[in-house]
């Protein structure tokens, strides 16, 4: 299903859902974050998604790096809290969704690198270069804030 990301657009279509989802920050041992290469939109991003029924939004970023990436993590710390009203996703299906998004910062614990059928690719990204990649601005946004290793997450 292709989606278009409104971020701060006037012309935006009005949203009528709101999803829980979460994106979440993996790092390997020499500081590089993990990025997924989007079919959806064609951007590169951070693994996550939707939260489901029955678990907990902890619980939905670790499943959600798993599904897209092979890889197994556990959740470090809260980077931020992402709810922007002006930034709605419209999806092919007529769904526009209201960002609510946490965003997490993780650590590695194993797996096998792979991705999934959301994704046409992986890259582990030295953060110096990832500004040369084609990324939403809510995405470098959490990525920012991963970078600026403040003490409390960002609210907003």
């Amino acid at each position: 299903m292709a989606r278009i990301d409104h971020y701060n657009s006037p012309d935006a279509p009005a949203a009528n859902s709101v999803v829980p989802s979460t994106t979440a920050v993996v790092t390997d041992e020499d500081g590089r974050i993990l990025l997924v290469h989007r079919v959806d939109n064609g951007l590169w991003a951070l693994p996550g998604g939707g939260m489901e029924l029955g678990e907990s939004i902890e619980d939905c970023a670790i499943r959600e790096v798993r599904e897209e990436t092979g890889l197994d993590v556990e959740i470090a710390g809260l980077i931020g809290v992402y709810t922007n009203p002006h930034h709605v996703i419209q999806y092919s299906d007529g769904e526009v969704r209201q960002q609510f998004s946490l965003c997490y910062a993780t650590r590695l614990l194993g797996g096998t690198l792979a991705h999934d059928d959301e994704s046409t690719d992986l890259q582990w990204v030295h953060p110096n270069d990832i500004q040369g990649l084609k990324m939403h601005p809510s995405m470098r946004l959490r990525i920012d804030h991963y970078l600026a290793g403040e003490p409390t997450p960002y609210l907003g």
